[in-house]
């Protein structure tokens, strides 16, 4: 990797959206300092100071100048390194503005909807939920089959394209040590949970 002076990320191994920052900065080839947050307890000084409106990971420290949310921090490594690497987003205006569209999809549809499959109870709201996630999918899978252009990297029987690209993702280098293999994740989401409802409790006594 090339080496950057100055660049800090504050994330958690745990979180899709500082994975996609760690993505792009390994596709860029940029050392950088990983500070692990808790994000779902007290959180540091550091980000408190770092992210004041949101108070939220993933940000990007460079040069001691805070880059906030995952997609923005994405387009910022995009344009600062532009020599190292290819590029994340397209050259093209418009299929860059589609790509900004369905990362903004995912992030305000998909991932709260994950959230919510983990948090349902029963089998009748998960059965809801996951009729919400096929949806999903079979938007995205219509998404990556009209955009991708044959290309590797944009593409279950009913989402063929997002399987075979979800397939060919993880097992590029770039995706090594970065995505968390699901035993691990899913224990941790359940840490998670556990100490969300210890607060809780703690909070109504």
């Amino acid at each position: 990797m090339a080496t950057s002076a100055g660049v800090q990320l504050l994330a958690s191994w745990a979180s899709p959206f500082s994975n996609r920052v760690q993505l792009a900065l390994k596709l860029k080839s940029v050392e950088y300092e990983f500070v692990e947050e808790v994000f779902y307890a007290n959180k540091s000084e550091r980000l408190l100071n770092a992210n004041p409106v949101y108070q939220k990971i993933p940000v990007l420290i460079h040069d001691e100048k805070p880059v906030c949310e995952s997609l923005v921090i994405v387009e910022y490594i995009d344009e600062v390194w532009t020599g190292n690497g290819p590029s994340i987003l397209p050259s093209d205006p418009y299929e860059r503005a589609i790509a900004r569209f369905w990362a903004g999809y995912i992030d305000n549809k998909w991932f709260p909807t994950m959230k919510e499959l983990l948090t349902a109870s029963g089998d009748e709201a998960k059965a809801i939920v996951v009729g919400k996630l096929n949806e999903c999918f079979a938007l995205l899978d219509e998404a990556f089959v009209k955009h991708s252009k044959g290309k590797a990297f944009f593409g279950e029987t009913t989402t063929p394209g997002l399987a075979g690209w979800a397939e060919r993702f993880l097992s590029h280098d770039v995706a090594k040590d970065i995505i968390p293999e699901a035993p691990k994740l899913l224990e941790f989401m359940g840490k998670v949970q556990a100490a969300r409802a210890a607060a809780a409790n703690t909070a109504a006594d």
